[in-house]
């Protein structure tokens, strides 16, 4: 269990990566004459970038192929030069997507692969570790808003310099643990592609379909937090609201390691299955509270906790469904496509939220509803549950 929580940790580092500029964003948009939008787009790079490193790892079947371990440093190294390099040599937006773009290639050696970590450390569905994995990662989604309310740092430059340090020290941490007993080595030829034949097995199928019907409603929710906190708190400071964004997204590390820890007992397929029913009834019920202040909050407090409460469990499953020499891989292709789902629903509720008003996060509904159908045998198969085994 040290070894699950150390790589759990060393994630949370190297992935600090992902929103850095968020955190910094009042400050660029001064420093470069940027719009607002302007940091929409930074982000964008970022994810662009992991669909890119996620496709072909998959692909080409390298994350299977190497030592995750040194995958997972020299991702954080080049991902953290690639921060510097943003902060320090990049002299406007052009440039500046670039780096992002190229640190958002270097977040697909360390979020799938540390995943892949987790599950050569586990002798069977690694719920809790993964949990642990993606708590972190919210716990970072979440951090930007923290620094923008508390404006920590006189120079945003020394912010990145921090969070690039963080990356490094990830890696480092990785590297002295190492793989674990229960990691399998791909060897032979290369077979290109050969990551698209996972989704011929029925159970990996059911738990990635479903993860995409969750990441059509994750990261759009996180996006419209701030919009929706600012819409019932309409006499509450830019201060609160972030601080708020925090608490509400923050809340989600205690929702993934719920769901890591329910995992021992349901199993991960009934764990997903509650958890996306769950958020998917917020998704429809949350417009007609909104007249309620304190009750809205509490509720997007509770969307919060349960809309990342799955996320890890669909990934438990994958990695238990496919074979074991293509984890890295099958974790990967997930990862590439539900992300690039995500794009989707947050330009959709972007484009319509002035229009729609609360209203637009009905537009979210689909992609729990859509997921549920796609996963409803893992909840009647939940699978074997984790007692005393992480």
């Amino acid at each position: 269990m040290a070894q699950v929580l150390g790589i759990a940790f060393a994630q949370f580092l190297g992935c600090s990566l992902w929103f850095s500029v968020n955190g910094v964003s009042s400050a660029l948009v001064v420093h470069w004459d940027l719009e607002v939008s302007d940091i929409g787009l930074l982000t964008g790079a970022v994810q662009a970038g992991f669909i890119s490193g996620t496709l072909g790892l998959a692909v080409s079947n390298l994350a299977d192929r190497f030592r995750p371990s040194l995958i997972f440093l020299s991702a954080s190294l080049l991902g953290g030069l690639a921060n510097l390099l943003f902060a320090y040599q990049a002299s406007g937006l052009g440039e500046g997507l670039l780096y992002r773009f190229i640190v958002g290639v270097c977040l697909a050696g360390i979020y799938p692969i540390g995943m892949k970590l987790i599950v050569s450390w586990s002798p069977k569905l690694p719920g809790v570790g993964l949990g642990l994995v993606v708590g972190m990662l919210t716990l970072g989604t979440a951090s930007p808003h923290l620094f923008n309310g508390l404006s920590w740092s006189p120079d945003w430059r020394l912010t990145l310099t921090f969070v690039s340090g963080l990356a490094l020290i990830g890696g480092m941490l990785v590297v002295s643990i190492g793989e674990g007993p229960f990691g399998v080595k791909q060897t032979g030829p290369i077979q290109w592609g050969a990551v698209f034949k996972s989704f011929q097995i029925p159970r990996f199928r059911a738990s990635a379909y479903g993860y995409f019907g969750h990441m059509w409603e994750l990261y759009a929710f996180w996006t419209l937090v701030p919009w929706l906190l600012a819409s019932v708190m309409t006499e509450a400071s830019a201060l609160e609201i972030s601080m708020w964004s925090f608490v509400v997204i923050g809340i989600g590390l205690f929702g993934a390691v719920w769901g890591g820890l329910m995992s021992r007992r349901w199993g991960s397929g009934r764990v997903a299955f509650v958890s996306l029913a769950v958020s998917g009834s917020i998704c429809v019920l949350y417009p007609f509270l909104e007249d309620q202040q304190w009750a809205t909050i509490g509720v997007l407090m509770v969307w919060g906790f349960f809309v990342i409460a799955d996320s890890a469990q669909f990934s438990a499953i994958s990695s238990k469904s496919c074979p074991p020499d293509m984890v890295g891989s099958a974790l990967s292709i997930q990862n590439c496509l539900g992300f690039l789902i995500s794009i989707g629903s947050i330009v959709l509720l972007t484009d319509w939220v002035d229009t729609l008003g609360t209203h637009v996060v009905w537009l979210l509904v689909p992609g729990p509803i859509l997921g549920l159908i796609a996963m409803r045998s893992l909840f009647s198969d939940p699978g074997i549950s984790e007692k005393n085994t992480v």
